[in-house]
């Protein structure tokens, strides 16, 4: 309501000013005509130059708009990775019987553009990530991921994650692995058929997450490098974390 009314005061002082330039116009000139002539060529103009101005400050708006919830969302992904993702990553990824040829194709340097991102995810989309686990290493698994379901749960709760498609499918994926090895009691006497489905599971998840880290890397190099150097000596593709800088 008080901003409703700011609003009627600031549009009846900018018409008060209007009449008041026009009067002093005629005062000045003594040329109704002239007047009425400028002023009804600059009435003319008037919805052209709202509609650009309209239009200018719209694209604006939204620009910015769109900028601070793709900063919230990027925050959130972080600390996706950084509770679980590149800890889960990394046991996918040497769970993959191919995953030196991924080790070789991914190289996050510096220079890297966006045309070669675009590649690079095109050649990740060919490859075919396969998760191939001993039932005895899946009750470790499970339990990582348990423990961390309240946090997956808030995270698809965040409204800023309808801005990122990939990122909701990479929990979804995530989410619905965690709910399959969550409702099994042994998991170390699956059928082999189970056990199957099972990889399936943690294939799809393993796809998804691997495109969504490459992709948030490339975000952390354009805009936060000491992070993005922090991400590259925790990375899942090392057995182990260097943090120390060499």
């Amino acid at each position: 309501m008080k901003r409703f009314k700011w609003s009627l005061l600031l549009g009846a002082l900018l018409l008060t000013g209007s009449v008041l330039l026009y009067a002093l116009h005629l005062a000045v000139f003594r040329d109704p005509r002239g007047t009425f002539f400028e002023g009804l060529a600059s009435l003319a103009f008037a919805p052209f130059e709202t509609l650009i101005v309209t239009l200018i400050i719209t694209e604006i708006l939204v620009s910015m708009s769109q900028r601070a919830k793709m900063k919230k969302l990027n925050m959130v992904i972080g600390a996706f990775f950084s509770e679980l993702g590149t800890g889960l990553l990394r046991l996918l990824f040497f769970a993959d019987p191919e995953g030196g040829k991924l080790h070789g194709m991914v190289e996050m340097s510096r220079d890297l553009s966006p045309g070669e991102l675009k590649t690079l995810l095109k050649n990740l989309s060919e490859h075919p990530f396969r998760v191939k686990m001993e039932k005895e290493d899946l009750p470790a698994l499970r339990d990582m991921l348990v423990s961390r379901r309240d946090f997956l749960v808030r995270l698809l709760e965040n409204p800023n994650l309808l801005e990122n498609e990939n990122f909701t499918d990479v929990l979804w994926a995530v989410f619905h692995t965690t709910e399959e090895l969550g409702a099994r009691k042994n998991l170390e006497s699956l059928p082999d058929s189970d056990l199957a489905h099972i990889m399936g599971d943690l294939s799809r998840a393993y796809r998804k997450l691997f495109s969504e880290w490459v992709r948030y890397m490339e975000h952390l190099r354009d805009n936060y490098p000491f992070l993005f150097s922090f991400a590259m000596r925790t990375n899942p593709m090392e057995p182990e974390d260097r943090v120390e800088v060499v």
